[in-house]
């Protein structure tokens, strides 16, 4: 490669030293480019070949982005933890609270994607930004977490879906009570329905995905319309004193509650890593891929808001909603507000996109599964897990390996409000995995972390701080049960602490007993010069050049 003139300190050999970064300086560029596209180039600068068709755009990644937050499906299901714990405040004022931070948060990870566009997304980052000597251990903790989240992410929304399904049952039939083998056994078909589909070539899944979103914001607006315009309530709205008032469903003190509402916020506000995931099948990467992060973070903030605010302006009793026999709070919700035939019409547009979530969730996480496993990050599972279907050129293997392990987690059905815990997960899981290279980038990496395209110039570092501090106070009470104390028993427990906790626990100690010894971080698969060093923090593979046709060159550590 050639050398760049971007003022780099240098090292003890006089050679430039990179800053903490992977996309080329200026002047810098890849062995053999003539042969490559710019997004193949920019690839290349992180180590990676390209092996997906890049058929993605900022708006089919943005769909896919939409469709995994499902706003509409993503409230719905979620209203246990929202109103059900602060009242209607938690839908008012506290969305809009909280929703400064996250949209912080976005803004951050969406400047990463833009320096780093691969599918490793934040456990690459996390790995580059913190060196070689504490990268493997940052990658791993981001990694895990990660992926936890994406795994739990599908039979969340699927269970959330099944108890829509058979909710509408009971609403028509009202002697029909839904059993937990009935909500186990139609989660289960929806998570195969979504890993056949999250099988397919790239270009039907980015098709499907347009579709969803599409569908996703009409029937959004729909509902928008029809609450307000079909509620055979009198009055039809609640004074705003209602509307941003505190009812507290908790045995904790009115603060305590509000912060744990905000777990039903950041599970709703979760899926905006998707195009990060989905950058190696997205052209024009570094500038497509920061947009549609920022795009969905700013469009369901709005939206997010506008459906919230309106169910807060309209329920008259929370406590039938949370406690329904219908068990689900936005049919009890629906029933309560709307004659019959309109709640359940909303009720199947919510169902379906549901159903659109859920696939974008499935695909989302088989991509984070075959980049860690391209890694290694599995142990012997990763040899199968980083194979790359050579009909359809999608990751298969991790796909059905995703859909095993989330119907693995849908027996928690059977254990009561066990179940609960794979949303406190989606919030917990996800915004650890966020804020890690983010933090490692404010506080340690600083000036040195050289910007992509698409970057927040002056304003990165106080919009960084503003997102870790907002995860660093919000994360514990995300645990918290809503009793205490004599009035807490097994049924009411929060088991997030254990399910999310006793895994990541786990492969801590993993790291330190075993996994240290081999995994030293992202290892990349395309041998380059950058700078005449090595990318910093990231494990290089060494191969035979002639071994592997369409290798970029011969890596080197001197000058040529």
């Amino acid at each position: 490669m050639s050398t760049s003139r971007d003022g780099s300190s240098r090292g003890e050999s006089g050679r430039p030293k990179p800053p903490v970064t992977t996309v080329f300086a200026d002047g810098a560029i890849p062995d053999v480019v003539a042969e490559m596209s710019e997004d193949e180039a920019a690839l290349a600068a992180l180590g990676y070949k390209q092996e997906f068709k890049r058929e993605f755009s900022a708006w089919t990644s943005f769909a896919v982005s939409f469709a995994v937050m499902g706003l509409l499906p993503s409230i719905a299901s979620t209203m246990w933890y929202g109103i059900g714990y602060a009242g209607p405040a938690a839908n008012t004022w506290g969305w809009l609270v909280s929703i400064i931070f996250i949209l912080c948060i976005a803004l951050s990870m969406a400047e990463l994607a833009s320096s780093m566009p691969t599918s490793g997304g934040l456990y690459y980052a996390a790995a580059v930004l913190a060196g070689p000597k504490y990268g493997p251990l940052a990658a791993w903790v981001t990694g895990w977490s990660n992926w936890f989240v994406q795994v739990t992410g599908a039979p969340s929304v699927n269970y959330g879906a099944a108890a829509m399904i058979l909710a509408a049952a009971s609403v028509v039939n009202p002697d029909y009570v839904p059993t937990s083998y009935q909500t186990f056994l139609l989660t289960v078909f929806l998570m195969i329905v979504h890993a056949c589909i999250s099988s397919m070539p790239t270009l039907w899944i980015a098709h499907f995905n347009s579709v969803g979103t599409v569908v996703n914001v009409i029937a959004l607006l729909a509902t928008i319309i029809i609450i307000p315009t079909t509620t055979n309530q009198v009055p039809k709205f609640q004074p705003a004193s209602v509307a941003f008032g505190i009812q507290n469903f908790t045995d904790w003190p009115d603060g305590i509650a509000i912060l744990m509402s905000f777990l039903a916020i950041c599970w709703t506000m979760s899926g905006y890593d998707a195009p990060f995931h989905l950058a190696e099948e997205c052209s024009n990467a570094a500038v497509a891929s920061p947009r549609a992060i920022v795009m969905t973070a700013v469009t369901g903030s709005i939206l997010g808001f506008v459906l919230n605010a309106l169910i807060a302006f309209t329920i008259t009793d929370i406590d039938a909603v949370i406690n329904t026999e219908l068990g689900q709070p936005w049919a009890a919700y629906l029933v309560q507000i709307l004659p019959r035939d309109a709640a359940l019409a909303v009720l199947a547009l919510t169902i379906i996109c549901a159903f659109s979530m859920g696939q974008g969730c499935m695909v989302a996480a088989s991509r984070v599964c075959f980049a860690y496993a391209r890694d290694d990050c599995f142990g012997v599972l990763s040899v199968p897990l980083k194979r790359v279907n050579k009909y359809t050129l999608t990751p298969v293997n991790a796909v059905w390996f995703n859909a095993f392990i989330g119907i693995l987690l849908l027996l928690l059905i059977f254990g009561g409000a066990a179940i609960d815990a794979i949303f406190s997960i989606g919030a917990i899981a996800a915004f650890v995995a966020f804020t890690i290279p983010i933090f490692i980038k404010i506080f340690f990496v600083r000036n040195k972390f050289r910007r992509g395209p698409w970057h927040l110039g002056p304003f990165s570092t106080p919009i960084g701080v503003l997102g870790c501090s907002f995860v660093l106070v919000i994360l514990p009470f995300f645990n918290f049960p809503a009793v205490h104390g004599s009035n807490l028993t097994l049924a009411d427990m929060n088991w997030t602490s254990l399910v999310y906790g006793a895994p990541m626990l786990f492969v801590i100690i993993w790291f330190y007993v075993d996994a240290h010894k081999w995994f030293k971080g992202p290892k990349i698969n395309i041998e380059h010069r950058m700078l005449y060093d090595p990318i910093e923090g990231v494990e290089v593979r060494r191969k035979d050049p002639d071994a592997e046709s369409g290798s970029v060159g011969k890596a080197s550590s001197s000058r040529e």
